[in-house]
């Protein structure tokens, strides 16, 4: 018998089933990317990484919340949940892990996991945290001046909430109550440094009082309240009513990025802790006990997913690198 519970829950996010497993889908990708990505560096086969292991419902759910045809998305380097629901593929995310000339975000020429597909709508960003909120606001203000009816969601963690850039996107945003979300996921993490050591208010979405404008902290864990809660955020840009601050609690499971050791700030019963909030068991068995999916499905879709991504990892490594010829072009201006 199905849960009623789960039915209910999902009934009142407003997710259909379809919905729901295509979410579930979309982390478990995220998940087997970000996995087989730290496996490619320490084959020295790529040269960068940056894992969003218990990040995934965040993510997926909050670009879920957009018209993934017309809304913008300004990312960062852990967005992968989110660039694969605005359309980017697992070949796409590959090229762009090799560096090949194929890579719609770059052509090779920027670091792995540094996101930009005009054709998507995604914004380019640079490695300098913090510097894509202003971005954000651009873009919105430039959809505000032409009449488009087009919301801008930028992505960022804690981290950057630390950065002046991040006042001067949300007063900008606040004082032209522009068509933009501003989602924070907070992992606990700027690198090496907690949050603690970052702010004396930890609920970093308080902050959205001073610009005149709602902030909400929703658990990070559970896709059906980010979707709720970015969907609140979506509507009251596009009907024109201003900027939300959506601050999202989640869970950094691996390190940084490949550069880094956490083991030299963190505990291992510290990860272990965490890694049992991970959001993927957590959705799965909401899914299973509303009878929308059972073990033996489950385990089809993982092989199905870990298919696909192994496939576009042979698909980019052999794909053909940039010409070197090439290699200054975008850099001067003719």
């Amino acid at each position: 018998m199905p849960d009623n519970g789960g039915i209910d829950r999902l009934r009142e996010s407003g997710l259909d089933a379809n919905d729901a497993q295509r979410i579930y889908r979309h982390m478990l990708l995220a998940r087997a990317i970000s996995g087989k990505n730290w496996l490619l560096t320490r084959q020295g086969r790529v040269l960068f990484s940056m894992p969003c292991d218990g990040q995934e419902a965040a993510d997926v759910a909050s670009a879920y919340a957009l018209d993934t045809q017309t809304d913008f998305i300004v990312p960062y380097a852990r967005s992968l949940g989110a660039m694969l629901v605005k359309g980017m593929t697992s070949q796409e995310v590959m090229l762009n892990m090799f560096g090949k000339a194929a890579d719609p975000n770059s052509g090779g020429r920027q670091m792995p996991q540094h996101w930009g597909h005009k054709k998507l709508g995604i914004i380019s960003m640079g490695s300098s945290v913090g510097t894509t909120i202003p971005r954000a606001s651009g873009v919105a203000l430039a959809s505000k001046l032409r009449g488009e009816n087009d919301v801008t969601m930028v992505y960022f963690g804690e981290g950057s909430a630390s950065e002046g850039d991040f006042h001067e996107g949300l007063a900008f945003a606040g004082v032209h109550r522009l068509p933009v979300v501003f989602l924070c996921n907070n992992n606990g993490w700027a690198t090496s440094v907690p949050v603690e050591l970052q702010s004396v208010e930890r609920q970093i979405s308080k902050r959205a009082q001073g610009y005149g404008f709602p902030g909400v902290t929703v658990d990070g864990l559970d896709p059906l309240a980010v979707y709720q809660a970015v969907r609140t955020a979506v509507n009251r840009a596009r009907s024109g009513e201003g900027p939300t601050l959506v601050e999202t609690n989640t869970i950094r499971m691996m390190p940084h990025s490949s550069s880094d050791d956490h083991l030299r700030y963190r505990t291992q019963e510290d990860l272990d802790a965490e890694r049992e909030l991970d959001p993927l068991p957590r959705f799965r068995d909401l899914l299973i006990s509303a009878s929308l999916m059972d073990k033996e499905s489950d385990q089809s879709l993982r092989e199905a997913v870990d298919q696909e991504v192994e496939e576009a990892i042979s698909y980019a490594d052999a794909a053909p690198s940039p010409d070197t010829a090439t290699a200054l072009d975008g850099v001067y201006a003719p």
